[in-house]
């Protein structure tokens, strides 16, 4: 997978360095100098030029890219990134950053974003995720809303725990993706019985949300 990011600096890097790690190529770009450290990430392709202009796109061949990842630190830059990568050069994914959350309710389709990843949302989120159990915890938004990854903790008393995963009726619209038991990650097999304290991923329909909270709430049914 090709695979460009805007914006060299140590988020941009730190994106490029997973990425190449998993076996995709990777394109950095950055207009600053001094952002352009190649030695850093030697395995990735550097551009020295400014996302926001259209030649510069063109160069970087953004149409062979399947995913555009809008890193920078400026709101404004991510945006017009965004927006010239989906709907000048078709990419198929398009990641943006938002650094204030205030700016947060632009990151949407009309903006050419298709996921929008904000950090002191996913921070806030994973204080939540640390104190609160039983309590549905968003970590993550999909497609502008119209699914989430959420995350719940198995309360002890919950009527589901020693429950198979095939034989809980769960929510329409919902998907377990994965079960976080201790320091092991597990697949969600049909036939895994659920622990007190699991932490369950699923991606959900905003609307299952509360339905999922109810199905694993001690007062279900």
């Amino acid at each position: 997978m090709r695979v460009a990011i805007a914006g060299a600096g140590n988020v941009g890097r730190s994106i490029a360095s997973e990425l190449l790690a998993n076996g995709h190529d990777v394109l950095l770009i950055d207009k600053d100098t001094k952002a352009i450290k190649a030695a850093s990430v030697p395995e990735a392709e550097w551009l020295l030029a400014d996302a926001c202009e259209l030649s510069m796109l063109e160069e970087a061949a953004l149409d062979r890219c399947n995913v555009v990842i809008a890193a920078t630190g400026d709101d404004k830059v991510n945006l017009v990134v965004s927006l010239l990568a989906k709907t000048e050069f078709g990419v198929p994914r398009v990641v943006a950053r938002v650094n204030h959350p205030r700016n947060e309710w632009m990151f949407n389709e009309s903006w050419g974003v298709d996921v929008s990843v904000s950090t002191p949302r996913i921070m806030s989120a994973l204080v939540e995720e640390a104190v609160s159990v039983g309590d549905l915890v968003r970590l993550f938004s999909f497609r502008q809303g119209e699914a989430n990854l959420v995350e719940l903790t198995l309360p002890g008393d919950s009527p589901i725990v020693g429950t198979a995963v095939a034989d809980v009726a769960w929510p329409v619209d919902t998907s377990l993706v994965s079960i976080i038991r201790g320091k092991h990650v597990h697949s969600p097999l049909p036939d895994l019985p659920l622990e007190a304290g699991d932490e369950l991923l699923f991606v959900a329909a905003p609307e299952r949300e509360k339905q999922l909270e109810d199905l694993l709430s001690p007062h279900a049914g």
